[in-house]
C-alpha cells in the first residue's frame, strides 16, 4: 500500500474521520473569537498603503515632529449664490469655534475664509487618525460637521470635504463590509449550490467547510497582524471573504464530485473516498499552489498594500485547502450516500457524465478540433480590441465613488470658488536654516497658489503650498514634479514634497513598477507548477498561452462596459495587476481540474479519447465551480467603491470566459489537435492510444 494512498485514507478512516472533525471543533472554538477582532487589526492610513521610501511616506512620518498625531483637513463649505452675508460670516465663525470641540477634532480650526468672489466661505478642521483605527473616526467627526453645519446654514448650502470629508465617505462605504460581504456571498453560494447538487442538504457540507476555513483564516490574519507587523486593511479583508469561500467552494465541488463518481464503483464509502482524495487531491493541490505562489509573488510589490494582498490572501487558500481535504471528506463519509438524496449514486449505477451535454460537446470539438481552436482564439482576439478604451492611469477623487457622495459635490463647489488645491496643500520639509530658500523655490513654482510660513522645530522647517489646480488633477501631478526638482536644487535643504496629491502621484508609479515586475514573475512561476504536474512542456505553455488569451480578452470587454455602459472614469493603476494574478491564478485552477483528469485517462486510452473522457467527466462540476467563482466576485460590485466594482466585474468575467470558452472548447480542441505531442517531452508523448490497459476500478493504487 503506498504512502499516497495511506495519507489520502487518513481523514476518511472508520476512526480518523471522528479525529479529523474534533480537531477541527477545538481548532474553531478556540480561534473563532479571534476572527471577528480582524476588522479592528486593520491599518487603513496612507502611510499603511504607500512604498516605506516613497518620498510622501517620507514625509508623512517626519510630520510627526511638528505635530503630536497624524491629522486629515476636512474643509467645511458654505455657498450663496447671491453673495454670504454679515450674518452668514457671525454663524459660520460661531461654528468654527464649536468645531474645536467635536470628538477627534485636534489643533486650531481655521476659517471661515471668504472666496474672492464672495459667494462661498470655507473652514478648515482638521481631524485626528492617529492610530491604526484613526481612519475610522473621520466618520463620526465629519458626520458632526455636516450636521452642525446644515442645521444653522440660514438659506446657504453646506458640504464637507477635503481628505477629511472624502475620507469619511470611503468609510462609509466600506461601513459593514465584512459582513454585507459575507451575507452577499454565502446567499450566492448557497443558491448555486442548491442548482448545482439538486439536493436540499449537501449543500450543507462545502458552505460549512468553507465558512470553518474563513473563521481559521481571519483568526490567523489577526494574529499575524497584532503580533507579526502583518499589514492588513479594509480591501484585503474584503477580498480575503470573496477569495476563501469561492476557491474554497471549488475545491470541495471538485472533490465532492470525484467522491460521488468513485461511490459507483465502491460499495465501501470509506474507500470510495480514499480514492477520490488519492485522483482529485493533486490537482486540488497543484491548484492552491498555483494560487498561493501567484499570491506570494505580491511580496515583492513596492505598494505596501499589495505587499500586505499577498500573504493574507495566500493564507486564507491554505487554510482552505485544508478545510476541503480534511474536514469535508470526514463529514462526507460521516453522513453516508444519502446525503446525496434525492439521487443517491448507488454501487454499480452508470456514471451519467459518460454520456451528457459535455459528452456531446467533446464529440462535436473532435469532428474537427483545429477549425475549433482556431475559430475560437480568433474570437477572444477580436476582444481584446477593447484594450483601447483601458484607462489605469488613475481616477479622480469623484470616480473613485459609484455614486455622488457629499464631499465629492463639496469639492466641485470649492474648485469653483477657491484655488484648485484649496483643502489638500502640499507639505513641503526642509532643513530650517533654508526654509526661505525652499519656501521661495515652491512659491515661483508654477501651478503653485501660495506658501504658508514655515512652523521649525529641532531644525527641520514645515510649511504648506497651495495648488492652482484640483489635487486630483493630472496638472497638480505634474505641479508636485515641478516643486519637488525646484526644492531639490536648494542646497543643502534635504527638502521632501508630500501631500495628498504627492501620495497619489507616488502610488501611482509604485502600482506601475509593481505591474512591470510581478506579472512575468507570476506567469514563470505558474508555467513551472504546471510543468511539474503535467511533466511536459508543451501543455504548460499552451495553457499559459490560453489563459493570457482569455486574460486580454476580459480586460478588453471589461474596459468598453467601464468606458461606453457603466460610464466610469478610468481605472486604478493597480487594477490590472489584480485582474492578472486573480485570472491567472484562479483561471488555470480549471485546466488544472481538466487537464489532469486528461492526463490521468490519456495514458489508458490515448490523448484524444482521454481529452473527450476528461471533458465529459469535469466539465459539469468545474462549470458550477466557474459560476459559483464568478458569482463570489461579482459581489464586490454591490459595493459602492469603483475599484471593487471594476475588479469584481472583470474577474467574474474573465472566470466565466474561462471556464465556458478557454477550458471547454479552446483547450480541449488544442488537445485533440496536438494529440499526444502535447505531453512532450514526458512519456505520454511517446504513447500510442492502446499503449496501456484500464486499470480495474476496484483496485487500489499501490497494489499489484
Amino acid at each position: 500500500m503506498s504512502s499516497t494512498w495511506k495519507l489520502a485514507s487518513l481523514p476518511c478512516g472508520r476512526r480518523s474521520k471522528w479525529v479529523v472533525l474534533a480537531l477541527w471543533l477545538v481548532l474553531l472554538v478556540a480561534l473563532g473569537p479571534l476572527a471577528g477582532k480582524l476588522t479592528g487589526a486593520e491599518d487603513n492610513q496612507a502611510s499603511s498603503w504607500l512604498p516605506g521610501s516613497a518620498e510622501s511616506t517620507v514625509v508623512l512620518n517626519e510630520q510627526r515632529t511638528f505635530q503630536p498625531v497624524d491629522t486629515a483637513q476636512a474643509v467645511v463649505v458654505y455657498q450663496r449664490t447671491g453673495g454670504v452675508t454679515p450674518a452668514d460670516r457671525a454663524e459660520a465663525a460661531r461654528e468654527a469655534a464649536g468645531f474645536a470641540a467635536v470628538p477627534h477634532v485636534v489643533g486650531p480650526v481655521v476659517g471661515p475664509v471668504v472666496s474672492g468672489d464672495g459667494q462661498a466661505m470655507q473652514t478648515v478642521v482638521p481631524i485626528d487618525i492617529s492610530g491604526s483605527n484613526g481612519w475610522n473616526a473621520l466618520k463620526p467627526a465629519v458626520e458632526t460637521l455636516r450636521s452642525t453645519a446644515a442645521a444653522n446654514s440660514q438659506g446657504m448650502t453646506t458640504h464637507v470635504t477635503g481628505p477629511g470629508g472624502i475620507g469619511a465617505d470611503q468609510a462609509k462605504a466600506f461601513a459593514g463590509i465584512d459582513s454585507s460581504l459575507l451575507a452577499a456571498t454565502v446567499s450566492v453560494v448557497v443558491v448555486l449550490l442548491l442548482l448545482t447538487y439538486r439536493s436540499p442538504v449537501l449543500w450543507l457540507l462545502p458552505l460549512l467547510s468553507a465558512a470553518g476555513a474563513l473563521t481559521v483564516s481571519q483568526a490567523f490574519i489577526y494574529l499575524l497582524a497584532e503580533h507579526a507587523g502583518l499589514t492588513v486593511n479594509a480591501q484585503s479583508a474584503g477580498i480575503l471573504i470573496v477569495l476563501v469561500l469561492g476557491a474554497g467552494t471549488d475545491y470541495a465541488l471538485l472533490l465532492t464530485a470525484r467522491y460521488r463518481e468513485e461511490l459507483r464503483r465502491h460499495e465501501d464509502r470509506h474507500e470510495a473516498m480514499a480514492f477520490a482524495l488519492h485522483r482529485a487531491g493533486p490537482a486540488v493541490l497543484a491548484s492552491s499552489a498555483t494560487v498561493v505562489a501567484s499570491m506570494l509573488c505580491l511580496l515583492i510589490a513596492e505598494m505596501n498594500s499589495t505587499r500586505g494582498l499577498g500573504p493574507v490572501l495566500a493564507i486564507g487558500v491554505l487554510v482552505a485547502l485544508a478545510a476541503m481535504l480534511t474536514l469535508l471528506p470526514a463529514l462526507l463519509v460521516i453522513v453516508g450516500r444519502w446525503v446525496f438524496w434525492p439521487v443517491r449514486p448507488g454501487y454499480g449505477t452508470p456514471e451519467p457524465t459518460r454520456s451528457g451535454r459535455w459528452a456531446h460537446v467533446g464529440a462535436w470539438i473532435a469532428r474537427r478540433p483545429r477549425a475549433v481552436w482556431v475559430g475560437t482564439a480568433l474570437a477572444l482576439a477580436v476582444c481584446c480590441v477593447g484594450l483601447v478604451s483601458l484607462n489605469a492611469s488613475g481616477v479622480s477623487t469623484a470616480g473613485t465613488f459609484t455614486g455622488k457622495p457629499d464631499s465629492v459635490v463639496g469639492q466641485q463647489v470649492l474648485e469653483q470658488h477657491f484655488p484648485g488645491g484649496t483643502g489638500a496643500p502640499l507639505s513641503i520639509v526642509s532643513t530650517a536654516a533654508d526654509a526661505p530658500a525652499v519656501r521661495a523655490a515652491a512659491r515661483s513654482t508654477p501651478g503653485v497658489a501660495d506658501a504658508s510660513p514655515p512652523i521649525v522645530r529641532d531644525g527641520r522647517a514645515l510649511f504648506r503650498a497651495t495648488l492652482t489646480d484640483p489635487p486630483d488633477s493630472r496638472a497638480a501631478k505634474d505641479t508636485v514634479d515641478r516643486v519637488r526638482a525646484a526644492v531639490h536644487a536648494v542646497p543643502g535643504a534635504d527638502a521632501k514634497v508630500g501631500g495628498n496629491t504627492a501620495v497619489v502621484l507616488d502610488a501611482g508609479r509604485a502600482a506601475a513598477n509593481d505591474n512591470r515586475a510581478i506579472i512575468p514573475l507570476v506567469l514563470g512561476v505558474v508555467l513551472l507548477i504546471l510543468a511539474v504536474l503535467l511533466r511536459a512542456v508543451t501543455a504548460p505553455l499552451v495553457l499559459i498561452a490560453t489563459v493570457v488569451l482569455s486574460y486580454a480578452a476580459a480586460l478588453g470587454i471589461s474596459a468598453f462596459f467601464f468606458a461606453n455602459v457603466f460610464h466610469f472614469q478610468g481605472q486604478d493603476q493597480a487594477f490590472p495587476l489584480f485582474v492578472f494574478v486573480f485570472l491567472v491564478a484562479l483561471g488555470i485552477d480549471y485546466n488544472i481540474f481538466l487537464m489532469t483528469r486528461v492526463r490521468e485517462e490519456s495514458a489508458q486510452h490515448g490523448t484524444r479519447q482521454g481529452a473527450l473522457t476528461g471533458l465529459s467527466a469535469t466539465g459539469g462540476v468545474i462549470t458550477s465551480a466557474g459560476l459559483i467563482l464568478a458569482s463570489t466576485f461579482a459581489v464586490l460590485g454591490t459595493l459602492p467603491l469603483v475599484a471593487f466594482a471594476e475588479i469584481g466585474f472583470a474577474v467574474a468575467l474573465g472566470v466565466l470566459m474561462d471556464t465556458l470558452v478557454v477550458r471547454s472548447v479552446l483547450v480541449t480542441a488544442l488537445t485533440m489537435d496536438l494529440d499526444r505531442h502535447m505531453w512532450w517531452p514526458g512519456r505520454l508523448s511517446r504513447r500510442s492510444a492502446d499503449a496501456q490497459a484500464p486499470e480495474p476500478a476496484g483496485r487500489r493504487p499501490g497494489q499489484p
